[in-house]
């Protein structure tokens, strides 16, 4: 069962996962300062803290500050949601969301090739 992450942890995540997977406190903050997010010092000790209970991140103690562990990566976040929605949405057809990317051109002929190609080298 693929675990829920809501926006706000996600984005959290993704800086995380920026720095190899692991950062500390401080370092989480300035990252998001400078992306512009204006959130509390608490709030942000509450993201990680539910991440953390989540079983996606763990703690380590170095001396008075924390570190941040990413237990998941993003290759294995990005497989679980992609399954799960293909499996909800689409109900397991790929081809139905392969259909609705190309009907709707929100994929572009580059993209397409390069599918191909990919799809083609992974064959057998």
């Amino acid at each position: 069962m693929v675990v829920k992450i809501s926006d706000s942890e996600l984005e959290i995540l993704r800086i995380i996962w920026a720095h190899n997977g692991r950062m500390m406190f401080s370092e989480v903050i300035e990252e998001l300062h400078a992306k512009n997010f204006e959130w509390k010092n608490n709030t942000i000790l509450t993201f990680l803290a539910r991440l953390t209970e989540k079983k996606i991140l763990e703690v380590e103690k170095k001396g008075r500050r924390n570190e941040y562990i990413a237990l998941l990566t993003e290759k294995e976040y990005l497989e679980q949601e992609t399954k799960e929605f293909v499996g909800k949405v689409y109900e397991g057809e790929v081809k139905g969301l392969i259909a609705t990317l190309v009907e709707n051109e929100l994929i572009s002929d580059q993209e397409m090739d390069d599918l191909k190609e990919y799809w083609e080298r992974n064959r057998e």
